[in-house]
């Protein structure tokens, strides 16, 4: 297996050794060789140890050609992490491919978290209106029986297709489903024109109501709740276009914005109020994007995972060569990180580094 050169950055020194503690470590968890199989998605299944990634966009083989996706496939992978400890050495890492029918038109991208025995997935859908798209909802007991079985949890917005669905979250009180909804599919060639701007949205499962929450982003992208709940901040990774034949724009958005989840008196559903830059990513195209239990943020970047405290300030930076697109907290202050080819296991050694809202 081959190595990676892990460097951390100590912007503010004081702040940033509180994380890393006396002796961070890395090792690689999967190494997919050439196949960018550790993209995004990044769940974190505490009762199994394993971790759930979907790849980015692979060439389907002629056998397997589907002019609704571009001729292009997405896999689901799933990661056991069945080290009780980090290991520096290499070491047998259990990885399975998971299948189910329509998994090649769901075009998977970020996911999360919903219970103990469910996850969400971000499906960006294809050309094809029967494939699925929008948020769809997985049982790992299904997964692990071999049987995976899949439903649509919402699909559009009162009838009106979604663009192509990116990340998603989940609040811890009230279930709520908060998702992003830029327009990567159609300039990827893999969905139909927008019919709707480029929205931050919030589903409530039981009534069934779903409703545009945030907007004026170029590409919102990543998302994630302060661990109080009363902030909620968003990436914008508008400095990449999607196409492919178009080079990134170093002067656009990269972005992570910040608002106030406010409830206002009378009203059954919260409102995002006070919308402020929080920080602007000098690793360029922040996407992934989390928080810890002391409210620092964490994003991925491609120079890796950048940390800045609650007040907006860039203290440190965990530098990868490729950057990272999507990651996730694990127990005990570990880090899983998406590096395209291959999924890594930062072990911070931090006094009570932990991931916030995970429930671990």
């Amino acid at each position: 297996m081959a190595n990676i050169q892990v460097n951390f950055h100590k912007h503010q020194p004081s702040n940033f050794d509180k994380i890393l503690g006396a002796n961070p470590q890395v090792s690689i968890l999967a190494d997919g060789g050439d196949l960018p199989l550790y993209h995004e998605a990044c769940i974190y299944h505490a009762p199994t140890r394993s971790v759930f990634v979907t790849s980015n966009q692979l060439a389907t083989t002629s056998d397997q050609a589907n002019p609704a996706t571009a001729n292009k496939l997405v896999k689901l992978t799933r990661v056991y992490d069945a080290e009780p400890n980090l290991v520096t050495g290499p070491h047998v890492t259990e990885v399975e491919n998971i299948t189910f029918p329509t998994i090649t038109g769901a075009m998977l991208n970020g996911g999360v978290n919903f219970d103990s025995e469910n996850i969400l997935l971000c499906a960006q859908g294809s050309r094809d209106p029967k494939d699925p798209s929008g948020i769809i909802k997985l049982a790992v007991p299904s997964v692990a029986s071999g049987d995976t079985v899949f439903e649509t949890v919402i699909e559009s917005f009162h009838g009106i297709p979604f663009n192509s669905v990116n990340d998603v979250i989940v609040h811890p009180h009230d279930r709520s489903i908060w998702f992003t909804d830029p327009p990567y599919g159609f300039h990827q060639g893999i969905r139909p024109p927008p019919q709707l701007p480029n929205h931050v949205y919030r589903y409530d499962p039981r009534k069934g109501s779903v409703r545009a929450v945030a907007d004026g982003f170029a590409r919102p992208n990543g998302l994630c709740f302060s661990p109080e709940l009363d902030t909620l901040y968003v990436t914008d990774t508008g400095a990449v276009h999607g196409s492919s034949s178009v080079p990134l724009l170093q002067t656009g958005p990269s972005h992570i914005y910040a608002f106030d989840v406010v409830l206002k008196k009378g009203c059954s559903e919260p409102f995002l109020a006070n919308r402020r830059v929080f920080a602007y990513a000098p690793g360029k195209v922040p996407d992934g994007i989390k928080c810890d239990t002391h409210g620092n943020v964490y994003a991925g970047c491609t120079d890796g995972i950048e940390v800045w405290d609650p007040s907006g300030v860039l203290i440190g930076t965990i530098n990868i060569p490729g950057g990272v697109s999507n990651f996730c907290f694990g127990e005990k202050g570990a880090i899983y990180a998406c590096n395209e080819t291959k999924l890594l296991k930062i072990q911070l050694d931090g006094e009570e580094v932990k991931g916030a809202l995970l429930g671990i």
